[in-house]
């Protein structure tokens, strides 16, 4: 018996087209959502970084 998603009750594999389906979605969350927000997160995270270090001990060159 086969369940709504495609799971069968009886711990059989999934339709292969439902598991494509499946394997899709979970692509497209990964390269459209969760990929950009951990790059801009990264990106950022790393210029509050250099931000705070040159706040600390001053911006980088010779000493004025």
């Amino acid at each position: 018996m086969e369940s709504e998603r495609g799971q069968t009750t009886d711990g059989g594999e999934q339709s292969p087209l439902v598991e494509r389906r499946s394997e899709l979605s979970v692509f497209l969350l990964l390269a459209v959502i969760i990929w950009p927000i951990i790059s801009v997160a990264l990106i950022g995270g790393y210029g509050f970084l250099v931000w705070m270090w040159q706040i600390v001990f001053g911006p980088p060159g010779p000493p004025g």
